[in-house]
Formats: structure tokens, sequence, C-alpha cells
């Protein structure tokens, strides 16, 4: 299915009026214009419908430009499976597109690059796969000291950090503790002690709790400029039975395996150091990209 058949579907509208409007936009019309004087040519489209069409042009597109650019990053670097090519080209949002390339994107030094360099690779896959080896721990642990990790707590924290990357890069990971937070997800504001709010206009959120999915588009619009003048804290939780259950799902415990406890060590450390910060910079982006385009259409209603 293409851009214009997607447009029409979610719009309710022909193909051929999506792809009208399509070409009368990269011909140099405006939107008024196109409006007023080819009506006979968009079957009779009004502004709005045409102002939505071309918003969701625009959408399409850059989903598109991001995907070849993940693709060739990916390709780029030996790593573009079948299935994975596939997987890309499904995506139908860019947080989906994102997610997919996660695991693959060039990062900066982190503690798992450290610990990769420092040949700890082997033991983190032991821990992720809950390995039961017949070696005795202590000649596993010991294969993997050196002079940059000298003793056992060292390598383990590095193994650690290894596995709590890949967890916090998982696609299926971040997906599901992103669904779970954007539908049980509780938004808590409080007032900062030197928060300078004289005249008292954000006392509504001094001492304020509520779901992500029950905020209105106008107290995620207030919460935020509260936040921007250094009066509101802000803090999204995400309750520890959401996101463990998404995890465990991927990265199963096995109580047999002597490496058991780091498995849990390092979904622990993933999830508040990584995975959840991250995921409440999304689902916060998401909220506001939501209530601004909700304000921007109340405001051409009224306009109009």
């Amino acid at each position: 299915m293409d851009n214009t058949e997607i447009i029409a579907a979610q719009l309710n509208l022909h193909k051929a009026q999506v792809k009208t409007v399509n070409e009368l936009l990269n011909s140099g019309n405006t939107i008024p214009f196109i409006a007023r004087y080819r009506k006979e040519k968009t079957g009779e489209l009004d502004e709005e419908q045409i102002r939505q069409v071309s918003l969701l042009l625009q959408k399409l597109q850059k989903l598109d430009n991001r995907r070849q650019t993940i693709i060739k990053s990916i390709n780029n670097q030996g790593l573009l499976t079948p299935e994975l090519h596939q997987q890309i080209q499904a995506a139908v949002s860019l947080t989906e597109l994102e997610d997919l390339y996660q695991p693959y994107k060039p990062k900066r030094r982190t503690r798992a690059t450290i610990a990769r360099e420092r040949g700890l690779q082997g033991l983190a896959d032991l821990i992720i796969q809950q390995a039961k080896p017949d070696t005795p721990l202590p000649a596993i642990y010991n294969a993997y000291l050196s002079d940059e990790v000298p003793n056992i707590e060292d390598t383990l924290a590095g193994a650690r950090d290894i596995v709590a990357e890949q967890i916090s890069d998982t696609p299926a990971v971040r997906k599901g503790v992103r669904e779970k937070a954007n539908q049980w997800g509780i938004l808590h504001c409080t007032k900062k002690q030197n928060g300078n709010d004289s005249k008292g206009v954000y006392e509504t959120y001094y001492e304020f709790s509520l779901r992500v999915n029950k905020l209105r588009p106008h107290q995620i619009l207030a919460i935020n400029r509260g936040e921007d003048n250094k009066i509101l804290r802000i803090k999204l939780e995400i309750l520890e039975r959401d996101w463990l259950q998404i995890i465990n799902k991927q990265y199963r415990l096995d109580k047999r395996s002597p490496f058991n406890h780091e498995l849990r060590k390092a979904i622990q450390e993933a999830a508040e150091r990584l995975l959840l910060p991250s995921i409440e910079r999304d689902v916060r982006r998401e909220l506001t990209e939501r209530a601004e385009a909700h304000a921007i259409e109340v405001f051409a209603r009224n306009l109009r």
C-alpha cells in the first residue's frame, strides 16, 4: 500500500483525491488556493481536508526518509538481514522504526562498549543464555580477568552492563513497556521547593497525579509550561510489575542456572538506568505532540 492509499484510507477519501492534492502541492500551490480554485480537481475538498492530507503526506515522507537512512546505516554495518529489512519496511511509525534501529544505532562510548572492549561479551552471553556449565564458576570468571578487569566483581559488573544495554535495546521490550506506560503509567507533578509561582498559576499541579491515558491536552501543555518555568517537577511512574513482565517474556530467568542472580540484577539495572528513563522521554514527547496538535486544531476551528 503506497502513501496515497494509506492517507485515503485514514481520511476516508478517494485515492485520486489524495494524489491530486499531492500533485498540486508539489507544483507550489497553497492550501487556500487549492481549496478555493481547484475544487473541480480535488472533488470539492475543503481547506481542512486538504490540510490534513498535506500533514499526512509530510509525516509519511519523513517516515520513508528515516526508513531509508536506517536501512543504509544497518546495511553499511553488514548486519541487515532479510527478516530485519522486512520489519523495517513494515514499520508504520517513527517510534517503531527507532525501536528496530536501537540495537544498531551508533552509540557514544557506553559502559557496555567499554565492557565489550575488555572482552566480557562471552560472559554476558552466558548470563543471557542462563547457561548451566560443567566448569566451576571461579574458573569461568578467572578466564575473563585482565589488567583492566582485575577482580571477579568488576568482571560481573561489566558483563551485566552488556546484558543491561541489550535488554534495553530489544525492540519487543521497548514496544511492550511503552504500551504499558501509555495505558497504565502515572504522571506525578510536584512543586519544586524553590519554584517561583507567586500568582499560583500552576497551583492545581503542586500535588497532582493522573494516569497517562486520562490526561487532557490542556493539562499536558500546562504541566509542560510549569516544568519549563522551573516550577514543577515531573515524573512518570511505570509500575515494576508492568515492565518486569515484558522483560521476562524476552529474557527468561532459570533458577537452575548459576547465572540466574546476575541476570536478575542486570534486568533491574537495565530498567532503572536505561529503559525507563528512555520510555519516559518517549511517552512525554508523544503526549506533547498530541496536545499541541489538538491545540492547533482548536485554534484553527475557532479562527474559521
